[in-house]
């Protein structure tokens, strides 16, 4: 088989992007277990032109073209949300019917009662341009991330009893931290100066003739665009080691705790002996720079949860500083 130029290696890898599924038709191998009809995700295109596939049995063979016969299935998609803390001005009808000249501020805890009507004036705003791929129409640059970012729509959502600007996109596979960021700044730049800046000057009409002016972005320094886990995902105090060891009062048991996990598990390297485990721990907690700190919060962590005050290694080492705590 000839070697297929670049030219057409960048067409295939922008028409077959990481993550799209592939079917076997037939295979010209005779010692492959693939059998035909078994399907996979394509991981890349190496410079040859072969197609990587994690099939989903287990195999990582690749397909040649022009030897394998196979076909190309759509992508997979899966939803990646990014929230954004959102701001209105309302104005207000006076008793004479006209609107008031100063309005209303309000933030995203004032915003849940007009879920509806901010729902659908983003609708109203999206152009037909828009119909496939949403915000992702108007991103310019050909790199992973308008391969990786099918599309990206603008929504609302409830969450904690706040309003929030969701970007609603869909990815295939994973993005990278870097993509990642390549795609929260394109997201914030629409919410800005692009779509954004159009459907803020849009009046939502709400009750009594009231009129509603929604920004899904602010200078304010408290504006952020997060991820679901960012935004919502569960917090640890500052300091919190990934791992810790520890041992068990009752038993005397060498355990582990992992951060933001219930309970422990049972280590290897426990022995019959407390003074012993006690030793391993110190050890390994020393090799992986954990403090005693650190460790009495991990306990506390793991046994009373991660929001309580004693999960935080702060507290300890304040009193340690103070004489008043001995750890250990």
């Amino acid at each position: 088989m000839n070697t297929p130029n670049r030219e057409w290696i960048k067409f295939m890898r922008e028409q077959y992007p990481v993550g799209s599924r592939i079917r076997l038709t037939e295979m010209n191998d005779p010692y492959s277990k693939l059998k035909p009809g078994s399907e996979g995700t394509l991981m890349h295109i190496d410079d040859i032109g072969t197609f990587h596939v994690n099939w989903d049995c287990g195999s990582t063979l690749g397909l040649v073209i022009g030897e394998d016969r196979f076909s190309v299935l759509p992508p997979q998609t899966k939803e990646l949300k990014l929230y954004m803390p959102l701001t209105a001005e309302l104005f207000e009808r006076n008793a004479w019917g006209d609107l008031e000249d100063d309005p209303i501020n309000l933030y995203s805890e004032d915003l849940c009662g007009y879920e509806d009507q901010i729902t659908a004036a983003l609708l109203r705003e999206r152009m037909p341009e828009e119909k496939e791929r949403g915000l992702m129409h108007w991103y310019d640059e050909k790199d992973s991330v308008e391969q990786k970012v099918r599309s990206a729509v603008f929504t609302v959502e409830e969450r904690d009893r706040k309003l929030w600007g969701v970007a609603e996109c869909q990815v295939v596979g994973e993005l990278t931290l870097g993509e990642m960021i390549t795609l929260k700044e394109y997201i914030s730049g629409q919410a800005s100066d692009g779509w954004g800046e159009g459907f803020e000057q849009r009046e939502i009409k709400v009750g009594d003739g009231a009129e509603l002016y929604v920004h899904l972005w602010n200078g304010d320094s408290s504006w952020s665009i997060q991820t679901e886990e960012e935004c919502f995902g569960p917090k640890y105090a500052n300091g919190l080691p990934e791992l810790c060891f520890s041992v068990l009062p009752g038993t005397g048991d060498l355990i582990c705790i992992k951060r933001g996990e219930s309970g422990y598990y049972p280590s290897d390297w426990n022995t019959k002996s407390r003074e012993q485990n006690e030793k391993l721990a110190n050890y390994n907690n020393e090799r992986l720079g954990v403090t005693p700190a650190q460790r009495r919060a991990m306990e506390v962590g793991s046994m009373y949860g991660w929001q309580a005050p004693g999960a935080d290694p702060a507290s300890y080492e304040q009193k340690q500083q103070m004489g008043g705590m001995t750890l250990g």
